[in-house]
């Protein structure tokens, strides 16, 4: 059975700013895809790496992660997220056509805007995939959740139900492919689409059970300049002091 891990680095990036998306961004010299896709290179028990980034920066990624031994490709990506999960699928289909056990191989998709993800995480969303068909990195939320409406409180929410999504978000490969499938056939997805892929399990296959694999705050995502700050300030703290 084979585990592939999928790296989504197709978005723009708007609420970052600057010229450049995000992903090619800078952390202690290297791009936040760099750090990504390097998490997964070495990882044991990941056979293959596959990138998923916008139309016009192929190339330049492919270059960008010449030399990583796992990466199997670059393809383009969608509008949206799901788009570009999409994608994936498609050529994780045809990558898996000939393959006997294709239906349960494992598939990770990790953002590449969160480059401080760390081994065991790693690890334990392979390990998960064991015991489900689809598994999510949660953290709890230290902070209380409200829900609004009209500018006003409408309800507090209990605090010990609730945990903030991290990725990556595992999958055995005929799941998370039934579940695009079903989005695809549905005109309601498109106007109302999910912001991650564990929601569109639950979605169109709610007999599917999730899983939770714990996260840490470590694996954060950088969405504004200033978490790149934030993401040193913890590489700092993690490296020995003469």
């Amino acid at each position: 059975m084979r585990t592939v891990a999928v790296v989504l680095a197709g978005g723009s990036g708007n609420r970052f700013g600057g010229r450049q998306p995000k992903q090619f961004q800078l952390l202690r010299g290297r791009s936040l895809l760099e750090h990504s896709v390097s998490a997964f290179d070495t990882a044991e028990g990941i056979d293959e790496v596959l990138v998923v980034a916008a139309a016009g920066v192929i190339e330049q990624v492919r270059d960008l992660l010449h030399g990583h031994r796992r990466l199997a490709d670059v393809i383009t990506g969608g509008e949206t997220r799901t788009d570009s999960t999409s994608q994936a699928i498609a050529w994780l289909t045809g990558r898996a056509r000939d393959a006997a056990d294709a239906a349960d191989w494992k598939v990770l998709f990790h953002d590449a805007a969160r480059p401080l993800i760390d081994q065991k995480v790693i690890s334990a969303c392979i390990m998960a995939l064991d015991s489900y068909a689809a598994v999510g990195v949660v953290v709890p939320t230290a902070d209380t959740i409200v829900e609004i409406a009209d500018g006003a409180f409408k309800r507090v929410l209990a605090r010990s139900t609730l945990a903030r999504c991290q990725t990556p978000q595992g999958f055995r490969l005929s799941v998370i492919r039934r579940a695009y499938d079903l989005a695809a056939a549905d005109p309601a997805f498109a106007a109302m689409a999910a912001t991650d892929d564990c929601g569109v399990v639950l979605r169109y296959l709610p007999e599917v059970q999730v899983g939770i694999v714990p996260g840490n705050e470590r694996n954060m995502k950088i969405t504004y300049a200033a978490d790149l700050a934030v993401a040193e300030a913890l590489l700092d703290f993690e490296e020995p002091h003469p």
